[in-house]
């Protein structure tokens, strides 16, 4: 008889974690709330998060998935998921909300890092982020006041993919990060589509997505409203392409700013097409710090509507807001190889083109084809050049100044 009662309490034993097994794992996905996770928007759900990603990064089954389910607002601290996962495919489903804590004090920050973060997913291939709807809220407000502009290093960024390969985000909304929405950092082979990036217009340094040190990076179908660059395309990236952004307000679509510190930065082949920049500062542009070095070569921007932008096409190879004797004397990043193509729309003044380049190594085989840039007031136009060289056909107002 007590052998029998040993069975069966072995067999109870047994049903009982198979039990737990199932209900975190049914068919391959693995439900957040099924580790404890409340999506109340108060209680930190950081925990649950982890213990879920544990799972489906050490799963062996065919594509896991860690699905936030719809209808509820999880909180999260700073969190990190890391890879590699055993599966070649992860799937993460923001059926619902993720919100970061509302007040400074409340954020459980690694203060003395090199950089501040709240969501990082890292070294991880084949994972595909699907928002379904989803949001991610960084609660920015209290960090623009506390640290304005100049001091955004005292402010994390929202989510960083870093070496991601075969990475896909989509279908995803973006509101209100400390400082920039999302960062691509050392991924290869992504792509990112229907994207929603909301921050004011006077919020400091919330890019929409920035790309740095990677390549084959492909961005489409997007909508983004911040207050700094839309897209900032940085040092060590290539291969990066650019269509059918709404970018409005903010500073445009930019590669750079590159070279600050005195750094060695380059960008290659980079193509923005099929987009529309609406009340932004800048439209096409590139920046690249005085002192400098390195290039940025093979840059396209074709098909390009403009709707009363203050800058709409820009070079400055001369970027430095602290410098300001810029008779002296020093390195420079190199630009080259950048063609206009079809750009038209208004302008907010007269400055529709301005290439303010190196005195020294300046800008070459700038190409301008098919522009046409008002003023939104009938006033007229004009192009500046500085040391700018390339050519120009059916270009208004005429680039005359390039040699």
């Amino acid at each position: 008889m007590k052998g029998l009662y040993i069975v069966l309490t072995c067999i109870i034993s047994s049903l009982a974690s198979l039990c737990v097994a199932i209900t975190h794992n049914t068919n391959g996905t693995f439900d957040v709330l099924n580790y404890g996770a409340i999506g109340d928007g108060s209680t930190d759900d950081s925990n649950a998060f982890l213990k879920a990603w544990t799972d489906v990064c050490g799963t062996t089954i065919d594509t896991p998935t860690m699905i936030i389910p719809e209808g509820k607002t999880f909180l999260l601290q700073p969190l990190s998921f890391q890879g590699p996962c055993k599966s070649s495919n992860v799937i993460i489903e923001l059926r619902g909300n993720i919100t970061a804590p509302k007040d400074i004090e409340a954020w459980k920050l690694e203060y003395g890092k090199s950089e501040l973060l709240w969501i990082q997913f890292s070294t991880i291939s084949g994972l595909v982020f699907n928002g379904s709807g989803g949001q991610i809220n960084g609660q920015g407000a209290p960090w623009w006041e506390k640290f304005p502009k100049n001091q955004e290093k005292y402010r994390p960024s929202a989510l960083k993919f870093t070496e991601c390969q075969n990475l896909t985000v989509f279908n995803s909304t973006h509101l209100n990060s400390p400082k920039n929405h999302i960062s691509i950092h050392s991924c290869k082979n992504a792509t990112i589509y229907n994207l929603q990036i909301i921050a004011p217009e006077d919020s400091p340094n919330t890019d929409g997505i920035d790309i740095s040190t990677s390549t084959n990076i492909q961005i489409m179908n997007s909508t983004m409203e911040t207050g700094d660059d839309c897209i900032a395309i940085n040092a060590g990236s290539s291969q990066i392409n650019i269509t059918g952004i709404f970018c409005g307000p903010g500073h445009g679509i930019s590669v750079g700013s590159l070279g600050k510190g005195k750094s060695y930065a380059t960008v290659e082949e980079v193509y923005v097409k099929n987009c529309t920049f609406t009340g932004t500062s800048n439209g096409a542009r590139i920046k690249t710090w005085k002192g400098g070095s390195g290039h940025a070569w093979n840059i396209n921007y074709e098909d390009i509507k403009l709707v009363g932008v203050k800058n709409p096409i820009i070079i400055d190879q001369n970027y430095d807001p602290s410098v300001f004797d810029m008779t002296k004397k020093r390195s420079a990043v190199e630009v080259k190889n950048v063609t206009y193509n079809n750009i038209k729309g208004t302008s907010i003044n007269g400055h529709a083109i301005q290439f303010n380049c190196d005195s020294n190594i300046g800008c070459t085989n700038i190409v301008l084809n098919n522009i046409n840039i008002t003023n939104v007031d009938k006033g007229k136009t004009n192009a500046s050049c500085i040391n700018a060289h390339g050519t120009y056909s059916s270009c208004y107002p005429p680039a005359s100044c390039l040699s």
